[in-house]
């Protein structure tokens, strides 16, 4: 299986999770390699696309509270997962009763107002209807009533119940409770649609405080005339360790990479390659200027700038997809599953034009925080293989109903991307970049897919064969959005990945994980202060 990650303990595999072949203790120690503590393999999140697929046999039905959340997630994404552990109890009881109030009332006053001897009641219920319509427009807590609310309700239900002792058309009371059941739900459809759309802008929009601190340090570069100190040298160099983070954030790159350093046994041997947009380019060499990380190289790259086949190269970071599918043996228990995946981006095929000299690569996301030396994966005997990759089980080829373009192996598992060791020659030797351009072209050509879905489907088919199963110890998907992950997991992992909506540097991201991305920031520098920026 190739080097586990540093630690200590005996390596706990739970057979029935992984169908992967893996490296016993004693191979390890063979290749002079540590063994760690297991780390539970957890699902991996991502939420940009969804991809339908199904599923036969599997696990079985859940309790219905989690069937309930699991088809929120299918139609809503993490916010479901969002709201549920950010929902507040509301001291609304009064509130609720002076709706279902409402309700009876507006039931019975069209069958009232048809009868010419009850004017008066009449009078009387539509002055209380109008009256309780006014307080619940600025009343969603039972604080928000006003004084005397008391006496309200007992005028209220006064008038209902001397409403109720009239002989009225049961119908028509039944057909105007069903219309306002009907104009309750689309209300509540539509703030729910509403509160998605507010979860989405704000986990896909930068926040002011990083459009700030990009801007500021943009002017600082040109201003100071900051002197490039680059070793050249260092950059061609296939004898050193070489990994690769593609982002336009300047705070997650910043993260990766500081954390990958504190850990390293030599960070001298250690250079980083950041590709990122126009906009971010000088930002981003200001802060590493500025931010300098021990002996380590650090090479920032302006990806449109670069002198490649591709006229109009843009910066896609690596695609995240939420597939959901069916599980259970039986139409009874069947219900949806929703699995979270993170895969390259178009940016990912140009690696081995871009870096022509190299031949290895370790490609980290900018989502992710490394927690051990990554050394060990420089001795990784891959097998001819071109990307060494966690696997995801959980999720089959097989299950992708739309996946085409080629022959595959259904139980094959779907590998991630955030931690990547790529064979540069060897992609270059079968050709992984033109092939892939193929499938792509193929799907295409098909129609009736998003761009998003084709790229998921032309990566996993590219892939087929040439992904080298790392131990699931090195990375540790879910921390942006499984709220759920044991502590001790989390302290196990080599890296953890932090794929999902609910990333660390945004206001969203779930609380207890953000103390190990934090932890490796350097919160004094001014620009942080100036743009208060406070993840």
């Amino acid at each position: 299986m190739g080097p586990t990650p540093p630690g200590t303990g005996k390596t706990d595999i739970n057979a029935g999770s992984r169908d992967m072949n893996r490296t016993s203790i004693s191979d390890s120690k063979n290749r002079g390699l540590p063994v760690s503590p297991a780390v539970v393999a957890q699902p991996s999140p991502a939420n940009k696309t969804i991809t339908e697929v199904s599923h036969k046999g599997g696990q079985g039905a859940m309790v219905n509270a989690v069937e309930t959340q699991r088809t929120c997630q299918v139609e809503y994404g993490s916010y479901c997962l969002w709201r549920e552990e950010n929902k507040e109890p509301m001291k609304d009881a009064k509130v609720k009763h002076m709706k279902d109030l409402l309700f009876v009332a507006r039931a019975y006053y069209p069958s009232i107002a048809k009868m010419p001897s009850q004017s008066k009641l009449t009078r009387d219920m539509k002055q209380n209807i109008q009256e309780f319509e006014r307080i619940l427009i600025v009343s969603s807590a039972d604080a928000d009533l006003p004084p005397q609310v008391d006496k309200k309700f007992e005028k209220m239900e006064a008038v209902i119940s001397k409403a109720k002792s009239f002989p009225v058309d049961c119908n028509n009371v039944d057909k105007k409770l069903r219309q306002i059941l009907d104009m309750t739900e689309d209300e509540a459809s539509f703030h729910m649609k509403q509160s998605v759309f507010l979860y989405q802008l704000a986990v896909h929009t930068m926040p002011k405080s990083l459009h700030c601190l990009s801007m500021r340090l943009t002017v600082e570069y040109f201003k100071s005339g900051s002197v490039d100190t680059e070793d050249s040298e260092k950059f061609s160099d296939p004898s050193l360790l070489h990994f690769v983070v593609i982002s336009d954030n300047i705070l997650a790159s910043s993260v990766v990479i500081n954390s990958t350093v504190l850990h390293a046994r030599e960070s001298k041997n250690f250079v980083f390659h950041v590709l990122t947009n126009e906009q971010n380019y000088f930002a981003m060499k200001q802060w590493f200027i500025r931010n300098p990380c021990k002996q380590a190289a650090i090479q920032v790259l302006n990806i449109e700038k670069l002198e490649l086949d591709n006229s109009d190269v843009k910066l896609p970071l690596p695609a995240e997809f939420r597939v959901s599918f069916l599980s259970g043996d039986n139409l009874a228990s069947q219900g949806k599953r929703t699995h979270y995946l993170s895969l390259f981006s178009q940016s990912h095929y140009l690696l081995p034009k871009i870096f022509h000299k190299l031949k290895k690569v370790v490609i980290l996301d900018h989502d992710v925080v490394v927690q051990r030396d990554l050394s060990p994966l420089w001795e990784l005997d891959m097998e001819g293989k071109v990307n060494g990759a966690v696997k995801e089980c959980s999720v089959r080829l097989g299950q992708l109903k739309s996946l085409k373009g080629g022959s595959f192996d259904a139980n094959a598992c779907l590998w991630m991307s955030g931690l990547n060791v790529i064979d540069l020659a060897r992609w270059r030797e079968l050709g992984v970049s033109e092939t892939y351009q193929k499938f792509y072209k193929q799907q295409m050509s098909g129609g009736g897919q998003s761009r998003e879905a084709i790229a998921l489907q032309a990566s996993l088919l590219t892939f087929q064969d040439k992904v080298y199963a790392l131990d699931d110890k090195w990375a540790l998907s879910g921390l942006g959005y499984d709220y759920y992950i044991n502590t001790q997991t989390i302290k196990n992992a080599a890296t953890l990945h932090y794929n999902g909506n609910m990333k660390p540097w945004l206001e969203l991201g779930i609380p207890q994980y953000k103390t190990y991305w934090r932890k490796h920031l350097n919160r004094e520098d001014r620009f942080l202060s100036d743009c208060n920026v406070n993840p």
